[in-house]
């Protein structure tokens, strides 16, 4: 995971410039921005009985200012860390319903179109993400042992080796002076985020043995640029 994160961070570092160029008669501007916020992730999906969980994020981007046409674009990297809760219940037997906490961390490199509503102070923005995340991991070490509801057999360890490779879509608005900005973003995961738990033949008794889920993400945060 850490080489894995490295790599993407020189990527994207390589990606952010600041310098003026000019063509015809129009000045386009390429700069760097730092982006932060909070966030509520979840994973929606038939399987599991889900609650939203919250967590944060923060980026580089560059970008792209051009004056004479109706959009911007910027592109870059982002590294976050969400929390998510599992329904399950302490032992295979047991009729006590408790909430199961994982983690999962991500890096993901963006590119955004950025639609000129009020030039400079208010955008749309949208566009693809493509992901690398973490398993999900423990929060509380003693619920290794638990077991998820809606299945007979299936344990939370079980359900912790997800798809690591995902691609999602953004879309969202930015609201701001010049070179602060306000953001709200949802982003949706167009793959299939638990589709690696079908290749490892998991006792799926009592429940549906097709894993399907779709991670969503809102982010609320800011960006300075410069």
């Amino acid at each position: 995971m850490k080489k894995q994160l490295v790599l993407l961070v020189v990527i994207a570092t390589c990606f952010v410039t600041t310098n003026f160029a000019q063509k015809g008669n129009y000045r386009i501007s390429n700069g760097f921005g730092i982006n932060g916020g909070i966030t509520k992730f979840d994973i929606t999906t038939n399987n599991f009985v889900t609650k939203q969980g919250d967590g944060f994020l923060g980026g580089l981007s560059a970008m792209v200012d051009i004056p004479h046409i109706w959009y911007n674009i910027s592109y870059g990297m982002q590294l976050s860390e969400s929390t998510i809760e599992i329904l399950g219940r302490p032992d295979i037997a047991s009729t006590e319903d408790s909430f199961i906490e994982y983690k999962m961390f991500a890096a993901q490199l963006v590119f955004l179109g950025h639609i000129k509503v009020i030039p400079k102070y208010f955008t749309i923005d949208l566009g693809p993400m493509l992901q690398y995340n973490s398993k999900l991991e423990f929060k509380n070490k003693d619920q290794k042992g638990y077991y998820i509801n809606n299945y007979t057999n299936l344990s939370a360890e079980d359900i912790t080796n997800i798809s690591q490779f995902n691609l999602n879509g953004a879309i969202g608005a930015s609201v701001g002076i010049k070179n602060v900005k306000l953001k709200a973003q949802y982003l949706y995961g167009f793959t299939n985020i638990l589709n690696k738990l079908e290749d490892q033949e998991l006792d799926a008794t009592g429940g549906n043995a097709r894993f399907k889920g779709n991670q969503t993400m809102l982010i609320f945060g800011a960006i300075v640029s410069f």
